[in-house]
């Protein structure tokens, strides 16, 4: 299968549901907001970039199952049988885009073999597109530039490393992780955006020591792993996987190419 085919044209479908994001997000007043079952909070765009996403997934030649944050889930039964499918967040970063700070991301990733092997992240208040695909390395795309991605090379003993952590996440343990380096620097900011800019080369280290979903992660591992990068389970030291039982991903450490 051509993965470099594919994204290109997975890249007009996520620009599309930035633009439906965009329309809700650029409206005078307060964004209206609805929570999901596990109060996680919901809104207007939510639901119209996944609705352009599914409808643009459903018109291309090869079709695949989708999975997405915004749908009704698959039973295992049924999805442990996936050979290829879609695996969608059509909105991360949900607080950010209500905080209004433009920190938030559309993702859409292939997954096979429960590795992700082509993924797409779009910032649309940025206009900034990263897309990968396995073995045809990172790239972005932006109104200024286009680029090949490489992140950094460092050892885990370098002084002021950067270290990526979230606006709406610091516990504990990730303390912890950040006090055993020497001298970091800590960079703030939110959703799927902490992977790229390690895939950029702007910031080393990205540990997620509090839970996200399989959603949440699949396009931009894509991304930071062809840049050279890893997402590593915290525990068992292996690439994260997916299409689980459970959709919750392991805790885990995201990084440039640590020597």
């Amino acid at each position: 299968m051509d993965y470099k085919k594919l994204a290109l044209q997975i890249l007009p479908i996520a620009r599309e549901a930035g633009a439906a994001i965009l329309k809700v997000y650029n409206k005078s007043g307060d964004i209206q907001v609805d929570h999901k079952s596990d109060d996680s909070p919901l809104t207007l765009a939510d639901q119209a970039a996944n609705k352009v996403i599914c409808a643009g997934l459903e018109k291309l030649e090869q079709l695949f199952p989708i999975i997405s944050e915004e749908n009704k889930q698959v039973d295992y039964d049924v999805r442990k049988g996936y050979d290829h499918y879609w695996l969608v967040d059509p909105l991360d970063g949900t607080k950010e885009f209500i905080k209004r700070n433009g920190e938030f991301t559309v993702n859409i990733a292939l997954i096979h073999n429960q590795m992700p092997v082509m993924g797409v992240v779009y910032a649309p208040v940025l206009d900034e597109m990263y897309w990968a695909a396995k073995g045809e390395g990172s790239h972005l795309v932006s109104s200024t530039e286009e680029r090949k991605l490489e992140a950094n090379t460092f050892t885990m003993t370098d002084k002021e490393l950067r270290v990526v952590c979230s606006r709406s996440h610091l516990n504990e343990s990730t303390q912890s992780f950040v006090d055993a380096l020497d001298q970091p620097e800590l960079v703030a900011t939110g959703s799927s955006l902490k992977f790229l800019i390690i895939a950029m080369g702007n910031a080393h280290l990205y540990p997620r020591l509090a839970p996200t979903m399989e959603w949440d992660t699949a396009a931009a591992q894509i991304v930071l792993e062809e840049a050279g990068g890893k997402v590593l389970d915290n525990d068992t030291r292996e690439p994260l996987r997916y299409n689980k039982e459970n959709l919750l991903n392991p805790y885990f450490i995201a990084s440039g190419k640590v020597v």
